[in-house]
């Protein structure tokens, strides 16, 4: 470690903050990283594009000191180093905020924040001059936290901007942002893009992965492609355009929108009328009165700002939260108080947090797709698990989703990439009986490809009968699939739109709340 930082002191100007030459790192059944070269300029903004499980995760934890490479080497300015762990690369300068939060559950954000780096005078916790500082950096870059929040009671967008708050404390010079916008509102992410920028003007270097094609050609300078571990090559942003990166990204040409026809909407299969919802973390109902229908073969999309009420909303009609008062009727029955097995009988729900609502993490992937129908007869055989009709299962799955894992069905769900682990949560929701489906940010976190790919399974839902609610947070992703579109605002539905007469700025004023439109369910 002490090398390390004498290394980085004696570094010798170079026109790389880091270099990565002919990386490899291995793990059982696959080739995550397969002689990758990157190399970030001083200064520069540099993107890191790839489908899901393409390696792109893997080659910054390495970066980062929290997987060591079979081969390969790593360069700080110039300068041969070894890095053994994240102290390490803090050491270094290079900070990482992670796709997966690296966040303690039950400490405050400030507590997080200056976890490992604490300040203590005679033993003792100094909490003064590091709140001041984080309340510094938060006002300075737009990222305006509640220090004394604890972490499980506030939202992924604020333990987003915890992470991002984590790396400033620690005054880095290389930073790495892992997805840093999938759980972002388009606003924030507009705030986020130019912080980034501003960072890169201070001099600092950025290494920013991201599936979204519109950041990296507004942010980035050169973009490195990865394909299935291997480097397809880097280029300079603006020498190309987002269908030659998602070409070089999936290897064929990608449907960037979506191609449906108009929908033929049949009998209403949900209607919520009146539906309140308390709030977990305020005294105040986070949902307030709500009224609306789903009809058999539409998309009907929620649109609106991250913590408007959507997500207890969805915990309301799926189950996980109680309804306060009103009444919510799926297929004709009364279900604002059913168990959520009972619900399920006609809903399928793709949660807005995979890993927690999700998957259980430390089950293999077969079970993680049986978890809503492992009772049934084809999967249970006088109270025991039929082990090979869920294996034969899953590998269906797997194979028809393209859910990639270096164990195949055997694989522990934890280690899988983000994508891929949503990818294994649309395939067993999709493949259920169902007349509603429930699809809250279905896209978040995946590439081109698979989020053409979702999107198509989406619209053949609408075209089987199936009634879709899909609740999204990227406008691009509601104008593009949705048939009717309402916008939630502080608990309410504020308005109802025709995709094909709105614009995403007249969605965005409503979703402000600057103005508002009497809905009728």
């Amino acid at each position: 470690m002490g090398s390390n930082a004498a290394d980085k002191a004696a570094s010798p100007a170079s026109q790389y903050a880091v270099e990565m030459r002919h990386i490899t790192k291995r793990f059982p059944g696959i080739i995550a990283n397969d002689d990758v070269t990157l190399q970030l300029k001083q200064g520069e903004i540099h993107a890191l594009l790839g489908e899901n499980g393409a390696g792109k995760s893997t080659l910054m934890s390495v970066l980062f000191g929290m997987y060591q490479p079979e081969e390969g080497e790593i360069y700080r300015n110039g300068r041969k180093v070894s890095i053994n762990s994240p102290n390490d690369a803090n050491d270094l300068g290079i900070g990482m905020v992670h796709q997966h939060f690296k966040l303690v559950q039950c400490f405050t954000v400030l507590e997080n924040i200056i976890l490992g780096v604490e300040t203590t005078r005679h033993g003792i916790l100094q909490k003064d001059e590091a709140r001041k500082k984080v309340l510094a950096l938060s006002e300075q870059y737009g990222l305006k936290v509640d220090p004394d929040a604890v972490i499980s009671d506030i939202t992924v967008g604020m333990q987003q901007r915890t992470e991002i708050l984590k790396m400033l404390y620690r005054d880095n010079d290389v930073l790495i942002f892992d997805e840093p916008t999938a759980v972002l509102t388009p606003q924030e992410i507009e705030e986020l893009m130019q912080i980034m920028k501003n960072l890169a003007k201070e001099g600092k270097s950025i290494l920013f992965i991201s599936h979204k094609l519109n950041e990296i050609m507004e942010i980035a300078d050169r973009c490195t492609v990865l394909r299935r571990g291997k480097c397809i090559g880097t280029v300079n942003v603006k020498d190309t355009n987002e269908q030659e990166l998602s070409r070089m990204m999936v290897g064929r040409d990608v449907q960037l929108v979506a191609q449906k026809k108009d929908a033929t909407p049949g009998d209403t299969v949900l209607s919520v009328e009146n539906m309140t919802v308390p709030s977990r973390h305020h005294k105040i109902d986070a949902v307030k009165g709500v009224s609306f229908h789903v009809r058999a073969g539409e998309i009907v999309c929620i649109a609106g700002i991250d913590g408007n009420g959507q997500t207890e909303l969805v915990y309301g009609l799926t189950g996980l939260e109680p309804v306060s008062s009103g009444t919510v009727t799926l297929c004709g029955q009364d279900i604002t108080h059913a168990s959520i097995r009972q619900r399920s009988q006609y809903l399928s729900h793709i949660p807005e947090d995979r890993q927690k609502h999700g998957l259980v993490l430390d089950y293999p992937l077969d079970y993680n797709m049986v978890l809503e129908r492992y009772w049934q007869k084809e999967f249970t055989k006088g109270g025991f698990l039929r082990r090979a009709a869920i294996r034969s299962y899953a590998n269906q799955l797997i194979d028809k989703f393209d859910v990639r894992s270096g164990q195949g069905a055997a694989t522990i769900t934890r280690s899988m990439s983000g994508g891929n682990q949503q990818k294994a949560i649309l395939a067993r929701e999709l493949d259920k009986d169902h007349k509603l489906l429930v699809a809250v940010q279905p896209t978040r976190g995946l590439d081109v490809g698979a989020i053409e790919f979702i999107h198509k399974e989406l619209i053949a839902e609408r075209d089987k009968g199936t009634a879709v609610l899909l609740v999204s947070l990227e406008l691009e992703e509601v104008m593009n699939v949705s048939d009717r579109i309402l916008v939630m605002y502080e608990g309410q539905i504020v308005g109802q739109f025709d995709p094909k007469k709105t614009d995403p700025e007249e969605l965005g004023l409503y979703m402000a709340g600057a103005r508002r439109q009497e809905v009728k369910a």
